[in-house]
């Protein structure tokens, strides 16, 4: 008898929390998936203040926000990743600023940050801008074609290695001659 009612509490309980997943997710906007998405992909990453789902929700809303540059990977209609390119400016240009490449931690490694960083590149070149600077890991970002931003005298408005501050020109030659300090959206707090 004990086990009868075990079984039925447990089949109650796991449709109890069925139903009220799926009605949280009814809810939920693409805005509120991809925060997801961000903040389970910098959750175990140690140079992260783990808000970077709030930086983006600042992001989406600022007058740097470019909608053609907030890009997504699904799988099976799931976001499973997320790339942002938001307007930054350097003295007279505007370039902008990758933050944040996010990807599911259980689809990391397998080419979904690479292939959204190369669409986003794509669609920022058709957009005429002339390059990117990011905040990152050099072993990854220098795979895809980021060298120190101090190469063309772009620097960071904040203590920073060299190696992790990076910039890509969109189309070669494009950042001779554009120096100085980068001046990002008020959202990211500097």
């Amino acid at each position: 008898m004990n086990v009868i009612f075990g079984v039925a509490f447990f089949i109650l309980g796991s449709l109890a929390v069925y139903v009220f997943q799926r009605k949280r997710f009814a809810k939920m906007t693409e805005e509120d998936f991809v925060c997801e998405v961000v903040q389970k992909a910098f959750a175990r990453e140690k140079l992260s203040d783990h808000n970077e789902h709030n930086l983006v929700k600042a992001l989406l809303k600022s007058d740097a926000f470019i909608k053609d540059l907030s890009l997504t990977a699904k799988f099976k209609g799931m976001i499973v990743g997320y790339i942002l390119f938001t307007k930054v400016k350097v003295g007279d240009e505007t370039l902008l600023a990758l933050a944040p490449l996010a990807v599911l931690p259980k689809f990391q490694k397998k080419g979904i940050g690479k292939s959204l960083v190369e669409k986003g590149h794509a669609v920022a070149k058709k957009l005429g801008y002339k390059g990117v600077v990011v905040l990152g890991h050099p072993e990854y970002y220098t795979k895809l074609g980021y060298l120190p931003a101090s190469k063309w005298g772009i620097k960071a408005p904040f203590e920073v290695a060299d190696e992790n501050f990076m910039a890509i020109e969109l189309v070669p030659g494009a950042l001779t001659g554009v120096s100085g300090v980068v001046e990002y959206a008020k959202e990211f707090g500097l």
